[in-house]
């Protein structure tokens, strides 16, 4: 046999070498474009996926970094390039450490410049790995070793791997037609049969990613290539079987949907026909007049719904005009005009609601008991505003609630803190955008009703701006004589108000605006005494906490003893507020406790109080004592509180008088009274008549970093001078309140019951107030007055007196 007849030598786990352009070709046979590949071979990057012998496709890159890499490989003569995939993601950026070391050569069949790009229409031609580089720079160069496929006939194992990949490539057919026009592209170029052009085929199928697609490429055992190919082609069958399903599912479901609407509209057409089903605009006007069959709307109210409904009648219904319409009609028919719920008068059921929700405050108790009789001999409670004032945390909003109960009414309560526009109160206009009606209608139309329970919070914090002054606006509302016709801006419909029970809170009564608060009447909750911290402790507080805890009542005990103790050294403010944060914090470290594996119950008494509690934030109150040493009662927001006020002589070198303590302006000339009314008067309540001539007196109100103002600390700074001039001090537990004029007189102040607990508090047991001030001591509860010897003055002589008794 001939040298040309003979055979080539195959082997089916390998490659033979390719001779170069270097090396002759075997004489009397035909060179194929593939025989003969160039020794060194440009190279350009690939940074998605790797590209595959056989292959023929499009391929852009950037002119300007590559455009000489190319124009190399096409004036080589040969118009070979090498592709190879790199590591990263960014072309430009990569060097010869970045390569891969196997790529495929191409023949660049031509190229095309678009813009910035170069489009290279490229086909594979063979493997090859870098054995070495030739230029590290651009255009990268290298020396390649090929490694070309050669015939594999009649090899079983391989005719089995090269029919499984076919069947596998069949199951990828029905799940994606784009699979079958790559098929015919393939099948027009190559056969079934080449074993080598089908694995890259396949392989190039997938959308598996690039590392797993490059160790194909770099198998160059046609065997082990095979089935490695057949791994991904059966991952991108499930992939492909996933994608189909959901696709299939979307596909259902919008099918479903479409048929639904079709369904639907097709029914409504029938109706319509048989006079079944009405359009959107007739739905909507039966649907408002349905609900003006309960009402009894006035005359005015009516014509103006009547007007409205003939213009919804005729307006189209995708007209902006049409969606004001029908907002305004939704708004006038839902509002309860003429409903009222029937009140509840009978005092005993309201004695017994008000009681089981509230500890102590007995007074209240009684003035709202007296406020429902009224209402109960009339037979109606209507045209009241109720204001109920006091320090934070006393239980304002819930003895709002507990009235609406008592009443049997709806109850609806919001906050006018900060509010600082007035059409919050009375709406906006219909001409804006997303105009609405003003609080109070929101709140009828909510509780269906048009006599509830209204609890405007925080009365006394309404702002004013540019926007209007919301407290103004509250004057209508708050009229038992206008709010029967109140007009909203947004309904533009007088609407009757006057069966509304007003309540209103406030902490104080300085920054309400006084025709406000002369509409109203005024109910005090001055704050709780110890005995009646207790109380709502035991019966209210401590039960919420533990079930707020995720606790039962067996497995947290705290001693009676400790529950006073919280109640004088770490919550001492007139509310219970700050008193049921701290219980809130012993159940929360009862259950850490718990979950620590202690055994149930965990008991809390005085000795153990600070692992929960941590150090008291309260001293106990000790009234001071010495000379220029005497103890004031003081109003604070919070309660009322003890005030030792100290005064010193200095030195005797000049006359003079200082005064420190953070004090306002109405308390400075409160002292610069006492001061002047004691100098002038020493020598009628037994001190030298020079004494003040030659001093310098230092007057300080401790704490110096709490701000203090007021008049009523006239009567006990003149008793602290007087004591200084004297040089006696008061040794009994002593305290007084008032104001002092020149001419001694001693005049009345306020915040009596908030003094007198204060004073309880500090274990002082008699009192120095003013005469006009007796009738609010004696109408004080008697749990409050018990312990207590007051005294009073009209004027300064009483109190020197009663402070200084020999001296009579």
């Amino acid at each position: 046999m001939s040298r040309e007849e003979e055979p080539r030598k195959t082997d089916a786990e390998g490659a033979r070498e390719t001779p170069t352009d270097s090396e002759p070709v075997e004489s009397g046979k035909l060179a194929r474009p593939g025989d003969l590949l160039p020794g060194i071979l440009h190279v350009l990057p690939l940074a998605n996926r790797p590209f595959f012998p056989a292959q023929m496709v499009p391929l852009v890159v950037d002119r300007e970094p590559w455009q000489r890499t190319v124009e190399a490989a096409v004036k080589s003569g040969n118009s070979y390039v090498g592709l190879v995939l790199i590591r990263g993601d960014d072309p430009q950026a990569a060097g010869p450490g970045d390569f891969y070391t196997m790529g495929t050569a191409s023949r660049i069949h031509k190229v095309v410049q678009v813009e910035d790009k170069l489009q290279l229409f490229v086909e594979g031609m063979q493997r090859f790995g870098i054995d070495s580089w030739v230029t590290r720079e651009r255009p990268f160069a290298v020396h390649a070793q090929y490694f070309p496929e050669t015939g594999y006939k009649d090899v079983p194992e391989l005719k089995a791997y090269t029919v499984a990949v076919i069947n596998t490539i069949k199951e990828l057919l029905p799940l994606n037609p784009l699979y079958g026009e790559e098929l015919k592209y393939f099948l027009n170029r190559f056969g079934p049969d080449d074993p080598a052009r089908l694995a890259d085929f396949a392989a190039s199928l997938t959308t598996s990613d690039k590392p797993e697609l490059q160790e194909v490429l770099e198998k160059t055992h046609i065997r082990e290539r095979m089935e490695k190919v057949l791994v991904l082609l059966k991952k991108e069958v499930e992939v492909a079987r996933a994608q189909m399903q959901i696709h299939k599912h979307v596909e259902e479901s919008m099918e479903k949907r479409q048929r639904e609407f079709l369904l639907r509209e097709q029914m409504k057409a029938i109706q319509k026909e048989l006079g079944i089903a009405k359009d959107d605009r007739t739905a909507e006007i039966e649907k408002f007049r349905a609900r003006l069959k309960d009402l009894t709307l006035p005359e005015e109210a009516q014509k103006r719904i009547d007007e409205e409904m003939e213009k919804i009648s005729v307006l189209e219904v995708g007209s902006p005009e049409y969606g004001v319409t029908r907002n305004y009609l939704d708004w006038l028919t839902q509002l309860p005009w003429g409903k009222y719920s029937k009140d509840n008068l009978d005092l005993k059921n309201a004695r017994k609601i008000l009681d089981r929700d509230h500890d102590g405050l007995a007074d209240v108790k009684e003035r709202i008991i007296e406020f429902l009789a009224v209402g109960s001999m009339k037979g109606e409670i209507a045209g009241s505003i109720l204001l109920l004032v006091g320090p934070p945390g006393v239980g304002k909003t819930s003895i709002g609630r507990s009235i609406a109960q008592a009443l049997g009414r709806k109850f609806y309560r919001f906050s006018l803190g900060g509010m600082r526009d007035e059409a919050e109160i009375k709406g906006h206009r219909r001409t804006y955008i997303g105009a609405m009606p003003g609080k109070f209608l929101q709140a009828i139309k909510d509780v269906g009703v048009a006599n509830p329970v209204i609890m405007l919070d925080e009365v006394d914090k309404i702002g004013a701006s540019y926007q209007g002054d919301p407290a103004s606006a509250l004057l209508e509302v708050l009229d038992p004589e206008q709010n029967r016709e109140f007009l909203d801006h947004y309904l533009d419909v007088r609407f009757d108000l006057s069966k509304v029970l007003f309540v209103s809170t406030a902490n104080q009564l300085d920054t309400i605006p006084a025709p406000l608060l002369d509409r109203t009447e005024i109910i005090r909750l001055s704050g709780y005494i110890a005995s009646e911290k207790m109380a709502i402790a035991q019966h209210h507080l401590v039960p919420r906490q533990i079930e707020k805890a995720g606790l039962k009542s067996r497995q947290l005990k705290i001693e009676i003893a400790a529950l006073r103790e919280v109640i004088e050294r770490y919550a001492r403010e007139a509310g219970v507020r700050s008193l049921e944060k701290r219980l809130g914090q012993i159940a929360r470290k009862a259950v850490v406790k718990i979950l620590n594996g202690a055994k149930p119950p965990v008991r809390v008494g005085v000795k153990n109080l600070e692992e929960y509690l941590g150090k008291p934030l309260f001293r106990p109150e000790k009234p001071q004592a010495g000379v220029g040493v005497v103890t004031g009662l003081a109003w604070t927001p919070m309660g009322g509180a003890t005030l030792d006020i100290e005064a010193t002589r200095v030195h005797e070198s000049t006359r003079g008088f200082k005064l420190t303590g953070q004090l306002g302006d109405v308390m400075k000339e409160s002292a610069e009274i006492a001061y002047s009314y004691i100098s002038s008067h020493c020598r009628d309540y037994g001190a030298r008549a020079d004494y003040f001539e030659k001093a310098f007196v230092h007057l300080h109100v401790p704490a110096g970093a709490t701000p203090k103002d007021g008049p009523s600390a006239g009567i006990t700074m003149a008793t602290a001078l007087l004591s200084l001039a004297r040089g006696g001090k008061i040794v009994r537990p002593l305290a007084m309140t008032g104001e002092i004029t020149l001419t001694g007189q001693v005049l009345p102040i306020g915040g009596i019951r908030e003094k007198a607990i204060a004073a309880r508090r500090a274990k002082i047991t008699e009192l120095i107030l003013p005469e006009a001030n007796r009738g609010d001591f004696e109408e004080l509860p008697a749990h409050i007055r018990r312990g207590l010897k007051a005294h009073f003055a009209n004027h300064y002589r009483d109190v020197a007196r009663i402070v200084f008794p020999k001296n009579k």
